[in-house]
């Protein structure tokens, strides 16, 4: 009987620190997936102040994609910083994608502006 009692003792304690390391290793890739969008969102911003003039000199004030996507930028900062902590791993991917959607974006932009620029747009 003592042997089956520690035995299963054991078998706590061993479950009990195999629940506890994975927790702390899942919320460790939360933190870590959370500082990666946080970093690509900076790395958007950046670019979005350094070309914002260039777009506003080619396309004017009126039509400014730089405006719009700074705003959604602002959105996406504000959800994350109301949610991230308790949002799930593909709720953070999907935010994640949408960063890279508007970075892909704002190159197809550029990529007009210097088209432009070199007078090879019709």
């Amino acid at each position: 009987m003592k042997i089956a009692s520690l035995l299963i003792l054991a078998v706590l304690v061993v479950g009990g620190l195999w629940l506890a390391l994975r927790q702390r290793r899942d919320s460790l890739h939360r933190q870590r997936v959370i500082s990666q969008l946080l970093d690509a969102a900076d790395a958007l911003e950046a670019r979005l102040r350094a070309v914002r003039s260039e777009i506003e000199a080619i396309a004017g004030d009126h039509v400014n994609p730089v405006r719009a996507a700074m705003h959604d930028l602002l959105q996406q900062r504000l959800w994350l910083q109301d949610n991230a902590q308790q949002a799930s791993l593909a709720q953070l991917e999907d935010v994640r994608r949408s960063l890279d959607s508007a970075s892909a974006s704002l190159d197809a932009q550029l990529q007009k502006i210097e088209q432009a620029r070199a007078g090879q747009l019709p």
